[in-house]
């Protein structure tokens, strides 16, 4: 299979202007002819579906939650990055673009980057029309602050409740299209296969998750933004709910899933604190503006009260090792030196959790409260402070932080052309389940630019260009014999998860052992033989899984959690063997992606003559053996070298 990536070729900063110009539309009266499935109400889908309802198509939007405004985009905190350069401080689309691709290691398409950076300017236009209450100076101004990777302030905020207020947003754009009837929302359902027919994306299936229904829904166009698979980890600052299905059943019906291995490590987490622990808490980055990072230069103070240990005793590792960023620097930097300080120096501090070395570092307010005063640092990061102190007791305004990495975001997801169009035909792929714009290593912050440049303003277009140019595509309703059997070939595999033959264990205990797996193997740091073992381990615990999986209720009908939870599971299963088996193939450490063979004084170290491209798998139906495509990647404005913060 040949990649082609679509994208228009001439000066970069005019191929996105150039594309839509050639695009085909679709006229008014005809979009109401055309259905398009957008599954995912969050910020990438609740902004595709209330745009092309908008715009007159008839959109039905699919989510697990009991609403759309419990999309798990709900839960980002820190702000949305834009080229505004209202700080004046030398800001500009090509730096947004620049700072994006070197944050993502040279691993990144550069025309989908540049599109990204160049929409960003409008989407704080859109927000702010829509009432999110970003902070603002002073003077009336939109206030901006800084965030890791970037030396200019261009990250726009609405306190810690930044993803909350934008989901709110297009949630309003959304509520009213429902209430005009173009579009028609399904909560509580959840997709469980794609239908593909003649070659095409033309529909779902689904099952309810109150009545346990199963049903086949038909449409000439599916859209699909269902988040990433940070839950493979078990552990990781992603809610409970999220899920790789809906993207890992569409790769078994043809869609190739591109770089599995890029997942990202938040360096700002609220450490694990018990063995029975089943989420982690995500702290803002951007926390780390006015909180200084260290740890005690001597192991004997580890287990002191920070407080009491003076300044020549505190190591401020970032600022040392990296003088031009400082406690700025991009996540997978920030995250590997914290593993550093606590797994090799042995400098870690905070509570140990059974026979584990100490895994936490400290976030340090007091310089800040001292230039700034508490009012105006309480201010800026309040709600912060305060979900900190519910979760562990301590007052960061009296006592420094305590943080250490989780696993957080995914830059690998399906793979896509420029147009957001997988490799089915008619499938499109938005936000963070696609993987077209951050490469190895996401900038903290450009995950909600991402999710509603794409909603907003990529996905309307590119889905009128392909219903523009698709002829004589034939008839299909929701009771045709291939709908029929996609439900039954559900119910199958519903059925072989509802009898295993010695049932023993839920999915929860299968899922923490796959979990360990993965971050043990395939987590901050990979190494040949780790990845190895990993794959040795994980077909084992699968056939476990499925010989002694106990479900409770035992019948698939009705509100069933248990069951939802093993098939989300299954599907973890065969993604994370595709993880560590995309990790051992890249011979290379690439922002994310560490192999401890390759690197230069603990910093990554690409081989851009054998590994510059994006590694896209088929699926063939043994999962120890997939197809392994290339879309080679080539720079035209940004030349790749070894990237350095200091």
């Amino acid at each position: 299979m040949e990649l082609k990536s679509n994208e228009p070729t001439g000066p970069i900063d005019k191929r996105w202007t150039e594309h839509k110009a050639n695009s085909k539309l679709v006229a008014p009266h005809n979009r109401r002819k055309h259905t398009v499935i957008v599954v995912g109400s969050g910020l990438a889908g609740g902004a595709a579906a209330a745009t092309l309802g908008e715009l007159g198509y008839r959109v039905k939007c699919f989510c697990f939650q009991d609403s759309p405004r419990r999309a798990h985009s709900i839960a980002a905190q820190g702000g949305i990055n834009a080229a505004k350069n209202y700080q004046n401080d030398g800001d500009s689309i090509y730096r947004l673009f620049y700072d994006t691709v070197k944050g993502g290691d040279f691993r990144a398409r550069e025309s989908n980057v540049y599109r990204l950076a160049e929409l960003s300017v409008e989407i704080i236009d859109q927000a702010v029309a829509q009432g999110v209450p970003f902070a603002r100076e002073y003077g009336g101004l939109l206030a901006n602050r800084s965030f890791g990777g970037a030396q200019v302030s261009r990250t726009f905020y609405a306190r810690g409740q930044t993803g909350q207020q934008l989901l709110l947003g297009a949630y309003a754009g959304l509520a009213r299209q429902i209430d005009a009837g173009t579009v028609k929302m399904y909560p509580r359902t959840e997709m469980l296969d794609l239908i593909v027919h003649e070659g095409r994306a033309r529909g779902i299936v689904t099952r309810n998750l109150i009545s346990g229904k199963l049903e086949a829904h038909v449409a000439d166009v599916v859209v699909l933004a269902t988040g990433g698979y940070g839950n493979v980890f078990y552990l990781s600052t992603n809610a409970k709910g999220s899920n790789a299905t809906a993207t890992w059943r569409a790769h078994r019906k043809g869609a190739l899933f591109a770089n599995p291995c890029y997942t990202q490590i938040h360096p700002t987490c609220i450490p694990r604190s018990g063995e029975a622990q089943s989420k982690l808490t995500l702290m803002s980055e951007s926390l780390r503006n006015d909180g200084r990072v260290w740890v005690p230069r001597k192991k004997e103070d580890c287990d002191k009260d920070p407080k009491t240990i003076p300044e020549k005793d505190r190591y401020y590792y970032l600022e040392e090792r990296y003088p031009a960023f400082g406690n700025l620097v991009p996540r997978d930097v920030a995250s590997r030196n914290a593993m550093y300080v606590c797994e090799d120096d042995g400098l870690g501090v905070g509570p140990k959790v059974g026979d584990e070395p100490r895994r936490a570092v400290y976030l340090d307010f007091a310089d800040a409260i001292s230039r700034l005063g508490k009012d105006v640092v309480i201010e800026r990061y309040g709600n912060l402070f305060e979900m900190y102190e519910r979760i562990t007791g301590d007052d960061p305004v009296e006592t420094p932080m305590r943080i250490y990495p989780a696993t957080h975001y995914t830059m690998g997801g399906l793979w896509v052309d420029y147009n957001l169009e997988s490799t089915i035909p008619g499938l499109f792929v938005g936000g963070e389940a696609n993987f077209s714009d951050h490469g190895a290593n996401r900038l903290g912050a450009s995950a909600l630019m991402q999710g509603l440049a794409d909603g907003y303003f990529v996905l309307p277009f590119t889905i009128g260009n392909y219903l523009g140019t698709v002829r004589q595509v034939s008839p299909l309703e929701d009771d045709d014999a291939i709908c029929r059997d996609a439900i039954r070939d559900v119910k199958a595999r519903i059925e072989k998860l509802m009898n295993a033959p010695s049932p023993k264990h839920g999915p929860d205990h299968f899922h923490r052992l796959l979990g360990n797996i993965i971050w043990r193997y395939c987590g901050m740091s990979r190494s040949r033989d780790g990845l190895k073992e990993a794959l040795r381990q994980i077909p084992v615990l699968r056939e476990q899984f499925y010989q002694e999986l106990k479900i409770t209720p035992t019948k698939d009908e009705g509100i069933n959690q248990t069951l939802e939870r093993a098939g989300r599971l299954e599907d973890f299963f065969e993604l994370g063997e595709l993880m560590c088996i995309d990790a051992l193939e890249r011979e290379e450490s690439c922002g994310g992606h560490f192999r401890v063979e390759h690197q230069v004084d603990g910093e990554a170290k690409r081989d851009d003559e054998n590994f510059q491209h994006a590694a896209a798998w088929a699926w063939t139906g043994d999962t120890a053996a997939p197809k392994l495509h290339k879309e080679a990647l080539s720079f035209e404005y940004v030349k790749p070298t070894m990237r350095s913060y200091k």
